[in-house]
């Protein structure tokens, strides 16, 4: 089945939840093609922010939906979501940047207020270091949090808030209404 038409009611309403959180003007968002096998229903869209520092954080958020539940989530929506953000080699150096990247995520969720189980994930933090004729910066130091979670209702108003918060934080941009001192 395709089409708006056969989408399921509550896909429908929390979808349109994702679709309406306000974000800050930093970010910018794309609708993209959902993964297709991974459930009956789903929805994605991708994320870019640049920092103060031009530090670029890029993510994705997948919202998937199985009417008839899935046990593995304890529900019938799962979020997915990846982030991944350029570092500073000073802060790629930091021992606890792992569970740093990882607390960033569970506390925009607590802040936001979003109502969810069964939070799991993986922070990877990468170093590159270029060779010979290659073009580019000669060391970059990366991010990566990959996590998911499962969402108890169709209002994901708070689950996309605190997506976006982390792609915010991520490269270091101050809360909505401070303003960082020079």
């Amino acid at each position: 089945m395709t089409g708006l038409e056969a989408e399921p009611e509550l896909f429908r309403r929390a979808v349109a939840t994702l679709r309406s959180v306000r974000t800050r003007p930093e970010l910018e968002l794309t609708e993209v093609r959902p993964p297709q096998r991974l459930a009956p229903w789903a929805f994605a869209l991708t994320a870019e922010a640049t920092g103060p520092a031009d530090e670029l954080s890029t993510g994705r958020l997948v919202l998937l939906h199985d009417p008839a539940g899935v046990d593995a989530w304890s529900g019938v929506f799962r979020l997915v979501a990846y982030v991944r953000v350029e570092l500073d080699p000073e802060l790629a150096a930091d021992p606890l940047l792992p569970e740093v990247g990882w607390s960033w995520l569970v506390e925009a969720l607590e802040t936001a207020g979003a109502d969810f189980l069964a939070l799991g994930g993986t922070v990877t933090q990468t170093s590159s270091a270029r060779f010979g004729d290659i073009a580019g910066p000669a060391r970059t130091d990366d991010l990566e949090l990959r996590a998911s979670w499962t969402a108890r209702d169709a209002d994901l108003t708070a689950h996309g808030t605190a997506f976006y918060d982390v792609m915010a934080t991520a490269v270091g941009l101050p809360p909505v209404g401070v303003r960082a001192l020079r």
